[in-house]
């Protein structure tokens, strides 16, 4: 089991089967020494946990901890390409769409479940750029999606 499965192990989590794509995409992709994930969504054994917009039908709350599932769930896609989690040098960007009532403006405080996830699993190589995006509607009314760029070893 690598370190970082370990981390998760210690956090009680374990990574998922990655979640087949909706549409004509691939999970994951790698490019020379980066793997970038296509959006990710908090999808837990095939369903959504919560479907809607944040700030009516989802809390902040609920949204930040379906942005968390989302990271997981990005993890298990770069996992699918690379092979070894340990391989991961740093996570570069991650980009967060978070589904808003017209009046909600916390879309940071939601990306946060993502951010905050990586860094404790990932320590100082989870630091990374990031943009947190509200939009009007997400894929089958998920609340959130992520995907996340990543540095690699050889």
């Amino acid at each position: 089991m690598s370190k970082v499965e370990s981390r998760l192990a210690e956090l009680g989590l374990t990574l998922p089967e990655v979640v087949p794509p909706l549409a004509a995409y691939v999970p994951a992709v790698q490019t020379g020494e980066f793997v970038y994930t296509s959006g990710q969504l908090p999808m837990v054994a095939g369903k959504l946990g919560l479907t809607g917009k944040v700030g009516a039908e989802v809390t902040a709350e609920e949204a930040k901890e379906q942005a968390k599932i989302c990271a997981i769930n990005a993890l298990a896609a770069v996992k699918s390409v690379i092979g070894d989690l340990d391989r991961i040098e740093r996570v570069v960007k991650v980009v967060g769409f978070v589904a808003s009532a017209p009046d909600f403006t916390g879309q940071p405080g939601v990306v946060n479940g993502a951010s905050e996830f990586l860094g404790e699993v990932l320590g100082e190589a989870g630091v990374h750029a990031r943009s947190a995006v509200g939009v009007a509607v997400l894929p089958l009314d998920a609340p959130v999606e992520v995907e996340i760029q990543v540095r690699v070893r050889g």
